[in-house]
């Protein structure tokens, strides 16, 4: 427990470091991009320099950049984003909440698509190895991980909702309706999903094809038994070890992703937001937007691999006070190799 607990306390301590550093950065490069953050907060419109000099005083914009810097630091520790220069003050983080759903409309569909698709693709490639349909799917998941997902996005806007005229364009709902129809969401959470789900496929190929190599798979199959069920009883749940830490790494890669994909779709979300406060120089806004998903991905990367250690017996093996006694592997399963086995 104490070797655990250690491990959790580094892995907290590292997280909050990278946390420091993502703000530290993108706060000074927003400082030093070029712009004038007062036209950007009144628009296109004249004013004194008596007006300017109040607009700068309200905002603290007469403070050198390292002040305000620690100052914005203690308030994001508090849990202020502070307030949003473009839309009459109001809170940062009230603005983003209230996207946040319309982005996690999209996430969660594509994170469960790529994860289950991913899944069964790899495991029958890996199941037909060297035949004509691994070699379809590896092929096929080789190049969808190549295309950028904006890109491929855009095509099939121009497939299925320009020439065939089956979905729409962008958007959630029809001009003057609420909420979010769901032929809206089809194109977005494919676009989503796709590279996601070629990658995923990939890893769960490698990982089925180093558990069929195992020693307890020869032992299942001397005893009889179908290679359905060697594959889908033995292989299978240790193949899938692998895929938790890949899953939950995957979950970041979509949030990130989709401020392109909500671009191209023009779907109103957290990325849709994050392109609006860029281009008005809102930068309560993008430090905020930015913040939300670097919290966000890093507590699920912190979720995954507390379950990895939890679920992986060598893993376990480690942290264990009698680390001599290696754990021995239930019947009819065996050690699951690590990512970085799979990935080499």
């Amino acid at each position: 427990m104490k070797a655990w607990a250690i491990h959790v306390v580094k892995l907290l301590l590292s997280s909050f470091a990278l946390f420091l550093a993502v703000i530290t950065v993108l706060f000074f490069l927003l400082e030093l991009a070029p712009g004038d953050p007062v036209q950007s907060l009144i628009g296109d419109v004249p004013i004194t320099d008596a007006v300017r000099e109040q607009i700068i005083a309200a905002y603290g914009l007469d403070q050198p950049a390292w002040q305000r810097y620690f100052i914005y630091l203690g308030n994001v520790l508090r849990g202020d984003l502070g307030y949003s220069y473009a839309t009459n003050s109001q809170p940062v983080l009230e603005i983003i909440l209230s996207r946040a759903g319309n982005t996690l409309a999209l996430a969660i569909p594509a994170f469960i698509l790529s994860t289950v698709g991913g899944i069964v693709l790899g495991a029958i490639a890996a199941r037909t190895r060297r035949k004509w349909l691994d070699a379809g799917i590896s092929g096929t998941t080789v190049g969808l991980f190549s295309v950028p997902n904006f890109w491929f996005g855009m095509l099939l806007i121009i497939v299925f909702a320009i020439w065939l005229d089956w979905l729409p364009t962008g958007g959630m709902a029809p001009y003057g309706q609420a909420g979010i129809q769901p032929q809206y969401l089809i194109l977005p959470v494919l676009t989503m999903a796709t590279t996601e789900l070629a990658y995923k496929a990939r890893i769960m190929r490698s990982s089925m094809i180093e558990s069929l190599g195992q020693d307890f798979i020869d032992t299942a199959r001397s005893k009889g038994l179908s290679s359905q069920t060697v594959l889908w009883r033995h292989a299978m749940p240790n193949a899938l070890l692998p895929m938790i830490t890949v899953a939950g790494y995957s979950l970041g890669f979509i949030l990130a992703g989709s401020i392109l994909v909500e671009r191209v779709f023009g779907w109103p979300g957290m990325g849709l937001l994050f392109f609006d406060a860029i281009e008005r120089r809102n930068n309560m806004v993008v430090l905020g937007v930015v913040i939300v998903l670097t919290v966000t991905i890093i507590i699920v990367n912190i979720l995954t691999d507390l379950v990895y250690g939890l679920v992986d017996p060598r893993l376990r093996a480690r942290f264990s006070p009698h680390r001599s006694t290696p754990a021995s592997p239930r019947s009819g399963s065996g050690a699951a190799p690590s990512p970085k086995e799979v990935a080499a």
